[in-house]
């Protein structure tokens, strides 16, 4: 069964066959993997675009691990950070927590786990304690690859399923079509210039007009209320 979408990873791996094996099962579970294999490749792509989480390796070519993480913290940037070692000592877990990961696995890990681990990393950035996700009607779940409307199952394409769980996981805040292409699609594939607003008609066919609003010039919107009884 599919697993997580709609989340838009960066991959930092020097390792070109360890790197292969991650982008290609975490595609498989449902996510957007871009792939770089140096620290300061990690950076540009980072100040670039916006990406839901990070799995790092710490031994880097050009920079370090932690050092990428340190300087993303300086600049604020809050993006989760997954750090995925070799180096299991308990100092070395520590220190990469204490510089600003927010999750430490030592390689090798099970890909199903690590697809978890960044479910809920992702998660907890969204203030979402929860992996089933509610709003209005409507709840997601993200594992599953289920949809339900008032307990009633909604068939969803790929890419439907990703752009609902984006406005779900960013409920009552507005994105814009280039945020909402950014979490949809990696590097290498095709956009269409109406992409977007061709899911959302669809997810609205579904769900209801009222689910998903458009805020004219800005993007779009899944407005916050309480579910109809």
């Amino acid at each position: 069964m599919r697993g997580s979408s709609t989340m838009r990873i960066l991959l930092a791996e020097d390792d070109r066959l360890l790197g292969d094996g991650i982008q290609a099962g975490l595609r498989a579970l449902g996510f957007q993997v871009d792939w770089v294999r140096d620290g300061f490749a990690a950076e540009r792509e980072l100040r670039a675009q916006a990406y839901s989480a990070v799995v790092l390796d710490l031994g880097l070519p050009q920079r370090d691990g932690l050092e990428v993480v340190s300087e993303l913290r300086r600049l604020g940037n809050a993006v989760p950070v997954l750090i995925l070692t070799a180096r299991d000592a308990i100092g070395e877990r520590i220190r990469g927590l204490d510089t600003g990961a927010d999750d430490y696995v030592v390689k090798p890990v099970d890909l199903h786990e690590l697809a978890a681990r960044l479910r809920a990393l992702i998660r907890r950035a969204h203030g979402q304690p929860r992996e089933r996700l509610q709003v209005q009607d409507v709840s997601l779940d993200p594992a599953a690859h289920q949809v339900n409307q008032r307990g009633r199952p909604i068939a969803t394409s790929a890419r439907e399923f990703d752009l609902l769980h984006a406005l779900m996981l960013n409920a009552g805040r507005v994105l814009s079509r280039e945020q909402l292409e950014q979490h949809l699609y990696s590097w290498g594939r095709e956009i269409e210039s109406n992409a977007i607003e061709v899911h959302v008609h669809h997810l609205r066919r579904k769900l209801g007009a009222a689910a998903i609003q458009t805020v004219r010039g800005v993007g779009y919107v899944m407005p916050v209320r309480t579910a109809a009884p």
